[in-house]
């Protein structure tokens, strides 16, 4: 499985989650947050494991449509940088460096 796009999912589960199914839900939950196997889904899900493999994948097109459309993770993925990069730079300013705090309290503005 590749790791970033495992993240990446479990974000859009905890960002759009509540918008699919609970069987839907049910099956990314296992997957993807509690790193089950296909089978391990199948045997709780009672579903077989083309099955398992087929509600994951619409899921997933749900949920990427849904992120496509809304923006919602990669708005947050945005505030979090920036706001790791003010974090850095008031770091810097409380150790003596020069910093433009006009600047900084603009960005902050930007991001309520």
């Amino acid at each position: 499985m590749d790791y970033n796009k495992n993240v990446n999912t479990s974000l859009l589960i905890d960002f759009y989650g509540d918008m699919l199914s609970e069987k839907q839900r049910e099956a990314m939950e296992l997957y993807y947050n509690e790193d089950l196997s296909l089978a391990e889904v199948a045997d709780i899900t009672g579903l077989t494991r083309p099955g398992v493999r087929d509600r994951l994948m619409k899921s997933e097109a749900i949920l990427r449509n849904l992120e496509e459309k809304l923006g919602l993770l990669k708005r947050f993925e945005e505030m979090t940088g920036e706001i790791e990069l003010i974090t850095k730079e008031l770091e810097a300013h409380k150790n003596g460096k020069t910093v433009d705090l006009d600047d900084i309290i603009d960005r902050l503005k930007k991001l309520s």
